[in-house]
C-alpha cells in the first residue's frame, strides 16, 4: 500500500496544485492533458502481454486516481469560471 492510498486527501492536494497553475495562467487544456490518462493509453497498457497481474492492478489504480484528480480539477475550474467577478 502506498502513501497516497493511505491519504484520502492526496487527490485533492494534487488537483489543488494543478488549479494553482491554472490560476497563474497555464492553459486549462494543457493541464488537463498533464493530469489525464487517455482511455486509449489505458487500454494499450491492459493489452500488453508482458505486464503481470499485480502490475495491471497497479495500473488500474493509477488510472482511477488520475480520473479522480481530473474530476476534482475540473470542478475547481468550473467553480472559478462561474464565480461572480467584483467590479
Amino acid at each position: 500500500m502506498t502513501a497516497d492510498e493511505l491519504d484520502p486527501l492526496a487527490p485533492q492536494r494534487e488537483a489543488a496544485f494543478f488549479y494553482g497553475l491554472f490560476l497563474r495562467g497555464h492553459s486549462v487544456e494543457r493541464l488537463r492533458q498533464d493530469i489525464d490518462v487517455p482511455r486509449s493509453m489505458f487500454d494499450k497498457w491492459m493489452r500488453a502481454q508482458d505486464f503481470e497481474h499485480p502490475f495491471r492492478e497497479s495500473l488500474q489504480k493509477v488510472y482511477a486516481y488520475r480520473k479522480q484528480v481530473l474530476a476534482i480539477f475540473d470542478g475547481l475550474v468550473l467553480h472559478e469560471q462561474n464565480r461572480p467577478r467584483l467590479q
